[in-house]
């Protein structure tokens, strides 16, 4: 595999950076940067196709990381200084590598379902650590596809990969474009699936603890700050909420929302 050397920040450093910072580019391209070792993993588990491999030092290279190598002859292998490398990584030590790839960007239209469909939407997220938090709470039980609704943070920010721990990989994520292209989605799956739609709040009337969730589900997570949208709001057949004790009257939305998930996958085994 050819190596190619960069000491200074030059057009491949700059094409890079901008798949880490720049949302736009990102999407354009198909591409995301991954930074984390776990995260690396899950994006060969899952057979992204690697366009870059990116380390300081080659020599000093784990087994892994140069099983890696090999095994992926196609990629660019890029050797840079340690300081042009370190101002790529979020972490204060970084990995030995980060990596680039390649990922489909879905549309509803590619969504196929099961007959009982377990869906996730979340309304303008605004957090990249609850969203990553999510996608792999999500993955975890059993989630079939996620929906994101309006303008939030991106789906593929690697600190929300990150905080994923690459199991947005392995789930299948739609940012949905307009209100009437997913309310007629909706209606659809009503027909089709008997899909419930569920909405998630604090003031809930309806209580966890006594009402039982299962497939055919959407379960419907509002933005941090301002909960669900009035239009998401109308399209619920009810709202649940997870009764609390404390002081505090509601949850992080990661954590109420892992809850939520968890129940519905434990009432639908």
């Amino acid at each position: 595999m050819p190596k190619l050397t960069i000491s200074v920040e030059n057009a491949e450093f700059q094409i890079i950076q901008s798949l880490k910072l720049n949302r736009a580019k990102r999407h354009k391209a198909q591409e995301v940067f991954v930074e984390g070792i776990e995260s690396i993993k899950q994006a060969v588990s899952a057979g992204l196709e690697i366009t870059r491999i990116i380390t300081p030092d080659l020599d000093k290279l784990s087994g892994w990381s140069k099983d890696l190598i090999r095994s992926n002859p196609k990629a660019k292998m890029i050797e840079m200084s340690f300081d042009l490398y370190k101002s790529l990584c979020d972490r204060d030590e970084p990995s030995e590598i980060v990596i680039t790839a390649k990922v489909d960007f879905l549309s509803m239209d590619d969504l196929q379902l099961p007959s009982k469909p377990f869906v996730l939407i979340f309304d303008r997220p605004s957090d990249m650590g609850n969203l990553g938090s999510l996608i792999r709470s999500a993955n975890s039980f059993g989630v079939d596809a996620i929906l994101i609704i309006g303008h939030g943070v991106d789906v593929y920010d690697p600190k929300v990969i990150r905080s994923s721990l690459g199991s947005i990989f392995h789930s299948r994520i739609v940012n949905v474009q307009s209100m009437p292209e997913f309310e007629t989605w909706i209606a659809n799956q009503r027909n089709t699936n008997q899909l419930s739609v569920v909405g998630t709040d604090s003031t809930g009337d309806v209580s966890l603890i006594s009402h039982k969730l299962a497939r055919p589900i959407a379960v419907v997570l509002g933005n941090e700050a301002k909960g669900m949208s009035v239009a998401l709001k109308e399209l619920c057949d009810y709202v649940v909420s997870i009764p609390v004790v404390g002081a505090v009257n509601s949850l992080n939305v990661a954590s109420a929302g892992s809850i939520i998930l968890w129940d519905v996958y434990k009432n639908s085994q």
